[in-house]
């Protein structure tokens, strides 16, 4: 957990790597209830037979927006900010999925705080959130995230 005390001091960290989260376990049970979650039953995330057979498969992959919903986790667990009441998902400007994530593989996010900038009731973050599978050397997804942090005293 990388423990920054207040968005004075974030804002001085601008261009900068401030976290490396842990690893975690892309699993085929996962995979499968993020399927029936968001029902997108692609066979390419849930039929390992099919996969084995395919040419250039091999093995099922992680849909790229489950691999993509790990980002507000996995910054939770590795940033902590002083000062702060609350942080809101404001959105994404630019997202691409570079590299499937297998099933079995471990995968951890990489932050790189890109600007910080006041708005008329918060203070707006972009970050820049690599994804990185063990053992590849291509990122399995690269994202611009944009967080709204409201202070404790406002």
């Amino acid at each position: 957990m990388q423990t920054i005390p207040s968005l004075v001091a974030l804002a001085e960290l601008t261009g900068q790597e401030i976290a490396v989260s842990d690893w975690a376990l892309i699993d085929q049970d996962r995979i499968n209830r993020f399927a029936a979650a968001t029902g997108d039953q692609q066979w390419i995330h849930l039929d390992s037979e099919r996969c084995r057979q395919e040419p250039g498969v091999g093995s099922t992959i992680a849909h790229g927006f489950l691999t993509l919903s790990l980002i507000s986790t996995f910054m939770q667990e590795s940033i902590d900010i002083g000062g702060i009441r609350m942080a809101l998902n404001y959105g994404l400007n630019k997202v691409r999925f570079p590299m499937p994530v297998p099933a079995g593989s471990r995968v951890r996010a990489r932050f790189t705080l890109l600007s910080l900038e006041a708005t008329a009731d918060s203070v707006q973050a972009a970050w820049q959130a690599v994804i990185e599978t063990d053992g590849e050397s291509k990122p399995a997804c690269v994202a611009e995230l944009l967080v709204r942090y409201y202070l404790a005293d406002a």
